[in-house]
């Protein structure tokens, strides 16, 4: 009983080694924060660049490596943590070549930082709908659009899990009210008309 208890503790230890909580640094902190924004540009002009958000290619190493270097600097950078997501859907692999953490451990540490982030909670949503976990896409989505109610992109997410469930009567409202925002994928609306659902 004892050597279980060993055990379970070393894991649980290792667990939280390898996931460690944001410690600010100069510069970072905060991306919705303005303050903390000034010191943005240091990181994106030599590691967030254009190719590198587009994955086309790393500008100081691997793609995944100067991706994790921004968020370890802004652990809820909205853009860093949809280009993490795409490269780890692309490449089929949870911890991208070069990155630091898991694309798990990188949306956890945003969410322990700032829980009320409601694009953090949206961006986890969509990736976690990628690879078909919807109770857990499902939570994270109706948490952001509570956090956030103006976001588009998590009604149009919400919506598609929604009919995934062929839950159609909340699938058109989160459509109708991600159209009504302005939303321009029209794939949700295609879907719901395909299932004669969609009502103008």
């Amino acid at each position: 009983m004892k050597l279980l208890a060993m055990l379970l503790l070393c894991a649980s230890t290792q667990a939280a080694d390898d996931c460690p909580a944001y410690v600010k640094h100069d510069p970072g902190g905060d991306y919705t924060n303005a303050d903390d924004r000034q010191g943005l540009a240091v990181v994106e002009n030599f590691h967030f660049t254009p190719n590198v958000e587009r994955l086309v290619r790393g500008a100081t190493g691997a793609v995944g490596a100067d991706i994790s270097y921004t968020l370890e600097h802004f652990p809820n950078h909205h853009r860093a943590l949809a280009a993490m997501s795409r490269l780890a859907l692309r490449d089929r692999n949870r911890k991208p070549h070069g990155a630091r953490y898991t694309i798990e451990c990188f949306f956890d540490r945003a969410l322990r930082y700032r829980p009320d982030d409601a694009r953090v909670h949206a961006l986890y949503g969509g990736y976690l709908l990628a690879l078909g976990q919807t109770d857990s896409a499902t939570e994270q989505l109706e948490h952001a659009a509570r956090l956030e109610p103006d976001n588009s992109t998590a009604h149009y997410n919400l919506g598609l899990l929604y009919l995934k469930k062929k839950d159609y009567d909340k699938a058109r409202a989160s459509a109708q009210k991600a159209y009504g925002m302005g939303f321009p994928l029209s794939g949700l609306k295609n879907k719901l008309q395909a299932a004669g659902e969609w009502r103008d």
